[in-house]
């Protein structure tokens, strides 16, 4: 496996950035519209992770990622517009169910595509209030966690940390304390160098996960327990340190810092957290 990024996958990571930072503040369905037509959703797993990682950093408020790792993986084709799919066997905390056009289910007797608007899908609130999750009322349901479903989560969990860092940083270059800027103290330069380790070390295991799916690598489920654990350990590492630095303005309305902190511990929410997949790992 070659873990450097090739001149066409930067160059893509480069565009995403760029078109995500052009039509970032426009209606989601604006946003959504333009990632489909430029034909994101087709994107090898590798280079779904990268742009995934970008719409994490931004705390994307589309259905991209319910429709590129959850439905996609378990239908292997992509719906007419968006879709989610449910395959904890519960029906819980569903991605993207209450707006999804297509839904695939994971029954005992395999998958089943219903329309969204013909299945009992309730909105619940949750910490992130740009994040549309629903419980979902079906029939019998099997259990059956997609890699790419855990892989795509740990790449959106990644975007977000990076983004609560360069806020932290920005944050820390300009507030004075004492006559000196924060930054310049030992104590603050540690937590940002603990906060960057967290990311990279995260940010590998991910891509590893992505490079294990693309190659059927026996590995892969296990990579992807990895990646999400790693993922998962990252944004308590980088809430923490993120909300420390910031201080209590951190977590008020008005400052963009609190969305990406939100984002990034509903990825760890959701499929298990770092523990159950480090259990998990465990186990197999």
């Amino acid at each position: 496996m070659e873990f450097e990024l090739d001149e066409d996958q930067l160059l893509l990571r480069r565009t995403v950035r760029e078109t995500v930072a052009k039509v970032r503040g426009r209606p989601g369905e604006r946003q959504w519209s333009t990632y489909r037509g430029l034909g994101w959703l087709e994107a090898p797993p590798l280079e779904l992770v990268l742009i995934l990682e970008e719409l994490g950093y931004v705390a994307d408020p589309t259905p991209f990622l319910a429709t590129a790792t959850w439905f996609a993986p378990l239908t292997g084709r992509l719906p007419a517009g968006s879709g989610t799919a449910v395959f904890d066997g519960a029906g819980r905390y569903v991605l993207d169910a209450d707006r999804a056009d297509e839904v695939a289910l994971l029954t005992p007797d395999g998958v089943v595509v219903v329309p969204g608007a013909e299945l009992a899908a309730r909105r619940v609130p949750v910490l992130d209030p740009t994040l549309h999750l629903a419980e979902v009322e079906a029939g019998a349901l099997a259990e059956g966690v997609p890699d790419l479903a855990l892989t795509g989560l740990a790449a959106t969990a990644v975007g977000a940390c990076r983004r609560i860092l360069d806020l932290a940083l920005d944050h820390v270059r300009q507030r004075v304390q004492f006559g000196r800027p924060l930054g310049s103290f030992q104590a603050v330069k540690h937590k940002a160098a603990d906060m960057h380790v967290a990311i990279e070390r995260a940010r590998a295991l991910t891509h590893f996960s992505a490079l294990t799916i693309a190659e059927d690598d026996p590995r892969r489920t296990r990579a992807a327990h990895m990646a999400k654990a790693a993922a998962g350990e990252c944004q308590r590492l980088v809430f923490r340190h993120g909300l420390q630095l910031f201080g209590a303005m951190g977590f008020t309305w008005e400052n963009e810092l609190q969305y990406h902190l939100k984002r990034a511990q509903a990825c760890d929410l959701l499929l298990g957290t770092a523990s159950a997949h480090r259990k998990a790992l465990l186990a197999s």
